[in-house]
């Protein structure tokens, strides 16, 4: 007959199965605790890190030179064949010599007697004077003249008053347009008044233009002006 094991549990009575079930994970965590504390005094678990962590390693990069680069030789100078020219040379050319004429016997002239010449601190010649504008002709004097608007003067009161008359000869300047442009009293009448308004009445006239080869031209007129007072 073969003898069969029973289990631990079947042997240790029912109490003391159910106390051990109830207590084996304490005891299990105790016993872990003491023996990690008994590892960390010993060194063990420090031994233990050293073997599982990987070792240093230091690594350092040397850079490659650069493979030196062979220098370009310099290129040898090329001859140049020289060719030399042969240049014929010249005939020689016969030399004519003349026989030199018979001088001819001529009289030595007299020198030139040398020009004056000026003196040094002389002033130079002053420059000829530009030639003078020949001045424009004076206006012509007619002895008629035709009127647009004849001269229509105004008696002076006082002179009318008093009885003053008189006669006022005007020498007229007359332009192209038929306007006395300057008026002067050739001969006065005696009475300033009267030769006054004798000239404003010829400025304020109108004069047909003179002609002269279908041109009006500018002329000088002799006008006279009489004060009479009507008996």
């Amino acid at each position: 007959m073969s003898a069969t094991r029973l289990p631990a549990s079947r042997l240790l009575p029912p109490y003391l199965s159910q106390q051990l079930r109830r207590f084996l994970p304490l005891v299990i965590v105790i016993a872990l605790h003491v023996a990690f504390f008994y590892a960390l005094q010993n060194g063990l678990l420090h031994q233990a890190a050293k073997a599982v962590l990987p070792k240093e390693i230091y690594v350092r990069l040397i850079a490659e030179e650069p493979a030196p680069q062979p220098q370009p030789q310099p290129a040898e100078p090329k001859t140049v064949p020289v060719v030399k020219k042969t240049v014929p040379r010249p005939t020689p050319k016969p030399i004519i010599r003349h026989e030199p004429a018979p001088k001819a016997i001529s009289e030595p002239t007299p020198p030139s007697p040398p020009e004056p010449q000026p003196p040094a601190d002389a002033a130079p010649p002053a420059p000829p004077a530009p030639a003078a504008r020949a001045a424009p002709a004076a206006p012509k004097i007619i002895s008629g003249v035709a009127y647009v608007n004849a001269p229509r003067p105004v008696y002076p009161p006082l002179d009318a008053r008093m009885g003053n008359e008189g006669k006022v000869t005007l020498r007229v300047l007359i332009n192209e347009k038929g306007r006395a442009e300057k008026v002067d009293v050739q001969k006065s009448s005696g009475s300033l008044r009267m030769d006054d308004a004798a000239r404003d009445a010829v400025m304020r006239a109108l004069f047909k233009p003179y002609l002269e080869d279908g041109k009006p031209i500018p002329v000088y007129a002799i006008i006279p002006i009489n004060f009479t007072l009507s008996r």
